[in-house]
């Protein structure tokens, strides 16, 4: 199946960790088909953290969504996530944003990741990897749910003087 999870980071080597974590989905059997590029973006829930680096990858896998979720946690707990603050600073946070067409909504996993649309931080490397991806619960592609994004939080791309989203930064 073809999934697109979200990583982000804001404690420690930034960087490091998101490169740690995707060779550790691949070293799982977790094939990652592209990455984005990395954004520095802006805390939105919990606003007094370090900004965050944020990215998204599209991968290609045989596990089920749970399994999947059951990796990520086991990902973020081997690069020393501990659980504090919701919302609060990570070294690694690893969600599941869509998986193909699936519909899923359990206690602890809910496909599509029921936030997303709202999220400046996930949909602009969304949209650089699958713009026309569809969201199948809105009914809109990816595209068109940064479009009319309220999230207007600071999204910036790393080593580029590309698109600038939300606000003017002050990282």
């Amino acid at each position: 199946m073809i999934y697109f999870l979200s990583l982000g980071s804001n404690i420690g080597d930034r960087k490091r960790n998101l490169a740690r974590a995707r060779r550790l989905l691949a070293k799982n059997g977790v094939a990652v088909l592209k990455a984005s590029s990395v954004y520095r973006t802006e805390p939105v829930d919990v606003r007094d953290q370090p900004w965050f680096d944020n990215q998204v990858l599209k991968v290609r896998t045989g596990r089920r969504p749970h399994e999947l979720l059951a990796l990520a946690k086991s990902i973020e707990a081997a690069l020393g996530r501990v659980p504090n603050i919701k919302k609060g600073p990570r070294t690694i946070d690893i969600d599941i944003l869509l998986a193909g067409d699936t519909v899923l909504e359990t206690p602890d996993l809910t496909i599509p990741h029921p936030r997303m649309a709202g999220r400046n931080f996930v949909l602009v490397p969304l949209c650089e990897l699958a713009p026309g991806a569809f969201h199948p619960v809105l009914l809109k592609t990816v595209h068109e749910l940064l479009r009319t994004c309220p999230d207007k939080s600071s999204v910036l791309r790393e080593g580029s003087r590309g698109r600038r989203h939300g606000r003017n930064p002050t990282p």
